[in-house]
């Protein structure tokens, strides 16, 4: 007979996993050692085998009300994104956000956290940025100035999009070419009271420059109040329950 282990869920696979490789990441400006690394790349491997049917999602059809067709779903009070718990603990938490045809998660950033980000299906476009010194406090008058690390599409069949405190930590989160879903884990999770709140971004000018014989994008970002046609609701998730 095999053992529990072989038995266990992959999304409960995933949160064992998680749990080993969050319990002491590395912290912004340290260096990863090979435990971590080790834990990390085993997280990763798992995160690209999952699929919509193991945590038992059925891929949505394209909205009917399509922005740019008819009024935009948040004119008609639906949420553009919703959120499915699975699992918190106070080393991560673990969902999956499904994002409407048309709608976007908004440039962002995830203070001190580490995060991986796997399609299940549909296909996202995600815009990743970095602070160019990200161990300066935050400046005056709420402006960043950042570096646009890359632009690429993910779709079920791609590898998890990876974040940490220091790269990639800025992302804006595209639906393309209809609605979309992810499994989402963030490390810790997202705590204002310790510090890790949610801010969001506008970008106000952009400029390229070369380091050496690499060319960068240098962008100036604004941090602004959350977009009055964002908002995430909620859905009770379906899939297998996850015990830690």
């Amino acid at each position: 007979m095999p053992g529990g282990e072989d038995m266990a869920s992959i999304v409960q696979r995933i949160a064992r996993q998680a749990l080993a490789t969050y319990r002491s990441p590395p912290r912004l400006g340290e260096e990863a050692g090979t435990t971590y690394l080790d834990n990390h790349n085993k997280l990763r491997g798992l995160m690209a085998e999952v699929r919509a049917a193991d945590l038992k999602l059925v891929p949505r059809r394209a909205d009917c009300c399509s922005p740019g067709v008819h009024a935009p779903s948040y004119v008609r009070g639906i949420p553009p994104v919703t959120y499915m718990h699975i699992c918190e603990t106070n080393h991560f938490s673990m969902g999956v956000f499904l994002l409407k045809t048309g709608a976007s998660i908004p440039l962002h950033d995830h203070p001190g956290m580490h995060g991986m980000l796997k399609v299940v299906y549909g296909k996202v476009r995600i815009s990743c940025f970095d602070r160019v010194d990200p161990m300066d406090p935050s400046p005056v008058d709420a402006l960043r100035r950042s570096v646009l690390r890359s632009t690429g599409e993910y779709t079920e069949e791609s590898g998890p999009c990876v974040l940490s405190p220091g790269r990639d930590n800025l992302h804006q989160i595209d639906a393309v070419d209809g609605p979309t879903a992810f499994l989402d884990i963030l490390a810790p999770p997202y705590d204002p009271d310790d510090g890790r709140d949610c801010h969001y971004y506008r970008v106000l000018s952009a400029t390229e420059v070369k380091h050496g014989e690499l060319k960068e994008k240098e962008v100036w970002l604004l941090e602004v109040s959350q977009p009055p046609d964002f908002w995430c609701g909620g859905e009770p998730y379906p899939g297998p329950e996850v015990s830690l």
